[in-house]
């Protein structure tokens, strides 16, 4: 039985991310628990096939955070130890960003703002053919700067798309500074709420309160599309990570990597 234990899946990441010589550790790390819950509980994949016509669909509009979703895809066996050890290689199709023709991701995104509005689209399609799939999105915060956001937004709500669901993950930054300097992004519940969304808002690494967050959220609203505000930690799980945007770019060596590994309670690298 699958478990994603998030520990094993922080480790993934650091595996991939030394193996590419690459960045973007610490906006995977925000959303690991995020995304446990969402594959442990909720997402849906008839016989675990990622292209599965009755799936549900994950966006992951923030696509520089994939080594978390790569992480889950390894933890289901759609990738192999072998694919983790040649991120970023020549030859490889794991890429440092979503790429929708790698089975299981979605979109391509990393031209932040537009995954999400790909998502209200999947998810307007979805309603109209009568079925109960349901559509997840994932954007960061600083990806709320982006005008394409609550275009997508108002697009939702105008056609009632209960069957989507808005994640943020909160962390606080983004790529040159914290989102409070960089452009203020106030109130998000409410500012979510007075665009149509049912809105809650959680600890974004408290896997119970997440899960409890997300079935409350289906349950309510039934013509409304929902908002999920996840307060997270950037770097979350290594210390010397956690809250310190110089990991948005800063590499592995070997030191900083075993010091990874060892913290998270692993001793040496994946096998």
């Amino acid at each position: 039985m699958t478990t994603f234990a998030p520990a094993r899946m922080r480790r993934t990441v650091l595996e991939m991310a030394y193996a590419g010589s690459t960045v973007h550790i610490a906006c995977a790390f925000s959303i690991i628990e995020l995304l446990t819950v969402l594959y442990r509980h909720h997402l849906r994949y008839p016989n675990n096939d990622p292209r599965a016509d009755g799936r549900d669909y994950l966006v992951l509009s923030k696509g520089h955070g994939v080594m978390a979703q790569y992480a889950c895809m390894h933890e289901l066996g759609w990738l192999k130890d072998s694919h983790i050890q040649s991120y970023f290689k020549d030859g490889t199709d794991l890429k440092g960003l979503s790429d929708s023709r790698v089975p299981g991701l979605e979109v391509t995104s990393g031209s932040l703002g537009h995954g999400f509005s790909v998502g209200v689209g999947i998810a307007l399609g979805l309603k109209r053919k009568g079925t109960d799939q349901k559509v997840y999105a994932i954007v960061g915060d600083g990806e709320l700067n982006e005008g394409p956001i609550w275009e997508g937004a108002l697009v939702a709500a105008h056609h009632r798309l209960e069957n989507l669901m808005l994640i943020v993950d909160k962390n606080g930054f983004q790529a040159m500074g914290t989102t409070d300097d960089v452009l203020a992004l106030g109130d998000l519940p409410a500012k979510f709420s007075s665009f149509g969304f049912e809105t809650l808002e959680v600890d974004g690494h408290d896997e119970a309160a997440i899960d409890a967050a997300i079935r409350q959220l289906w349950a309510a609203g039934p013509t409304k599309p929902k908002a999920l505000i996840a307060r997270t930690v950037k770097g979350k799980g290594v210390s010397f990570m956690e809250s310190v945007n110089l990991w948005h770019y800063t590499r592995l060596d070997p030191q900083s990597f075993a010091a990874a590994v060892s913290e998270l309670g692993f001793p040496g690298a994946l096998k």
